[in-house]
């Protein structure tokens, strides 16, 4: 006969299979609309990345054509005229440059008495031009290039090997003694002509210059100056003079 208690029981046992089967049923799926959000939101976040790179973008090119401020224009502006004045001074220390006119056409313009084979000639003007080049270039004992500097030998053996038959030696003595080299009187110079002086008092030649014409020679003189042009006829250099010797002749060119 069912009765009260029966019922109780079975109430219960159906309690307890609800429950169980409660805890083990798997979690429901997020509802379709939020995954969708979560999808908009990350879309959204890469299209801002997109669109800030590209004013980012926008934004540098605006800088490259922003016109100087006026302090650049100031800084533009003594940049030009220091260079303008170091020009100047590079003009005045060769009294046959002028302003105005090409630098090559003076340095070939013939000097009295000047005679020169076309061979002999084309070595001179390379000599020359190589020489200019360094004017300005401070003194380095024992420099030998354009990238190390120059010492007063080094200047020379840079400048004239390319266009000899054999090397010059290195030291301004080597060369005094070197005896393929023509002694040369100091009244008959010629460009391209070696210079020789005896500073300090040891014996032999420890200084040599290029004579250029018009009583000027190129020289690297010590440390602490730079690569210049000097007049041979002062004082301190007439005092101090050795001797002169012809480097560039038709036997020694190339």
């Amino acid at each position: 006969m069912f009765t009260f208690i029966h019922f109780q029981k079975l109430a219960c046992l159906a309690l307890l299979v609800g429950l169980t089967l409660g805890a083990s049923a798997p979690a429901e799926a997020a509802p379709r609309s939020q995954t969708k959000t979560e999808a908009e939101k990350a879309k959204a976040a890469k299209a801002r990345m997109r669109n800030k790179a590209l004013l980012l973008k926008k934004t540098q090119t605006r800088v490259s054509v922003v016109a100087p401020t006026p302090e650049q224009k100031r800084r533009e502006s003594e940049k030009r005229r220091l260079e303008r004045e170091e020009n100047r001074e590079w003009l005045a220390m060769h009294k046959r440059w002028q302003p105005g006119r090409l630098s090559t056409d003076m340095i070939w313009e013939p000097l009295p008495g000047e005679k020169l084979s076309p061979r002999v000639q084309a070595s001179l003007k390379q000599v020359i031009v190589q020489l200019k080049r360094q004017l300005g270039k401070p003194y380095v004992w024992g420099g030998q290039t354009p990238e190390q500097g120059f010492d007063c030998s080094g200047l020379v053996f840079y400048a004239f090997n390319p266009v000899l038959s054999r090397n010059l030696p290195r030291t301004a003595n080597g060369m005094f003694h070197d005896r393929t080299l023509r002694p040369v009187r100091q009244e008959k110079l010629r460009r391209g002509d070696l210079v020789f002086f005896n500073i300090n008092q040891r014996p032999g030649a420890d200084h040599v210059g290029v004579y250029i014409g018009d009583g000027e020679f190129i020289e690297a003189p010590r440390t602490g100056l730079n690569i210049r042009v000097s007049q041979l006829s002062d004082a301190f250099w007439q005092d101090h003079y050795l001797g002169a010797r012809r480097i560039l002749t038709e036997e020694a060119v190339l």
